[in-house]
């Protein structure tokens, strides 16, 4: 980190709750699909370009319009997405991918955050909440005197199966040097209420250590769960000790998959259901390709009892732990060692 650099506790002073709270009402006020209800996908995706667009980013919209593509259903249901496969014959969707000019020529880090919710939930928490991270996060890094060299990502048709975001890790590798990547992915709620937190199956013979601290604490689902790679150990403890840093103090646990990154990871994964339960959102594609990433998240379905439900409201969110969040991700961006040399 550079001299000068914010901390996580001067973004923490220009995080607002309410304004978080904004953001997911608006986008929660109904289901969205590109299928399923593409009015409310519209006027979800005009929603964030405008606020990208007035919190000083360049804003590229990226169809896409594929054939043939392995994925899931996005029909409502509790089941992990290897338990749902479906061929989709076409599907047209797009991407949001924004930029800041001045640090195009630099490797950068990805911010992402995907914008669909299941059919018949509102998705509040999957996942408006890390579509408002990224909102705010652009607000946030658009007031910096100096442009860091972040992008930031809104994905289509996570819940079809990662479409958007193994879109956009194909092309944004083209075009650039993706440098890390931080996927937002159900992010909003928390709870302290003993017995909250369960776990999957198999998932303690997996992960015993993890496990044992989860139990420990009584179950609580009071914690946010970094999902990393030996490629993005330190980037996850750079965002652990941010949130810890943070008013709130925010708790974090780290979990380290196992996998390599590249395609026998994914295949790993396949073998292996508790592993395929960490590469359950966009990130997956980036890691695929050899980028080193990070999943935030609650943990959704094994905390959060509104998962892929129509109670999926904003009310049932936290919004104070929610920009505690948005801090921690900001600063975590910023501190990616990139080799820029633009500067």
């Amino acid at each position: 980190m550079t001299p000068g650099t914010p901390t996580v506790r001067d973004f923490e002073t220009l995080v607002e709750p309410l304004r978080l709270r904004r953001d997911v009402e608006f986008l929660a006020a109904s289901p969205r699909s590109r299928r399923r209800a593409p009015h409310a996908m519209d006027r979800a995706e005009s929603y964030v370009g405008e606020e990208l667009t007035s919190a000083g980013w360049r804003v590229e919209r990226q169809p896409f319009d594929l054939g043939w593509k392995w994925g899931s259903t996005d029909r409502h249901g509790h089941r992990a997405l290897a338990m749902k496969p479906r061929l989709h014959r076409r599907l047209r969707g797009a991407n949001l991918i924004a930029s800041l000019g001045d640090a195009q020529d630099c490797p950068t880090v990805l911010i992402g955050a995907h914008l669909d919710s299941v059919s018949g939930s509102p998705g509040a928490d999957d996942n408006a909440s890390g579509v408002a991270v990224v909102l705010e996060t652009a607000r946030l890094l658009g007031r910096l005197p100096v442009a860091p060299p972040v992008t930031l990502a809104v994905f289509d048709m996570e819940e079809l199966g990662l479409i958007g975001a193994r879109h956009a890790a194909r092309e944004l590798s083209r075009s650039r040097r993706v440098a890390g990547m931080i996927c937002l992915e159900s992010v909003g709620y928390f709870t302290d209420a003993p017995g909250s937190q369960k776990l999957p199956a198999g998932f303690s013979a997996a992960f015993p250590r993890i496990s044992e601290v989860v139990k420990a604490d009584g179950r609580r689902g009071n914690f946010a769960l970094v999902v990393h790679r030996r490629s993005s150990a330190a980037a996850a403890l750079s965002w652990q000790r941010a949130a810890a840093a943070t008013s709130l103090s925010l708790p974090s646990l780290l979990l380290r998959d196992p996998r390599p990154d590249g395609p026998l990871g994914m295949l790993i994964g396949l073998a292996v259901p508790p592993a395929q339960h960490l590469g359950r959102s966009d990130h997956a594609p980036f890691w695929n390709r050899r980028i080193p990433a990070l999943m935030l998240t609650d943990t959704a379905n094994f905390r959060n009892p509104h998962y892929h439900r129509p109670t999926d409201l904003p009310e049932t969110l936290d919004f104070r732990r929610l920009a505690a969040v948005t801090a921690a991700t900001a600063a975590t961006a910023i501190s990616w060692p990139t080799e820029c040399q633009c500067r």
